[in-house]
């Protein structure tokens, strides 16, 4: 494998963990203000541009 090709892994790891914690703070926030759809909504939306972020790095 080439370099761009294992950054490219790990960027999409990294994408997937920062969707992962954004899906459970979103459910953690829907508990919390009784709309788990729109804590959920919001979790994804958070955990993109987390896991954006964390694989741009």
């Amino acid at each position: 494998m080439s370099d761009g090709q294992e950054s490219d892994e790990g960027g999409k790891e990294q994408m997937g963990v920062g969707i992962a914690l954004g899906i459970g703070v979103g459910v953690a926030l829907g508990v919390a203000l009784d709309n788990i759809a729109m804590g959920v909504a919001l979790g994804v939306a958070v955990g993109v541009a987390m896991g954006t972020a964390l694989s741009n790095q």
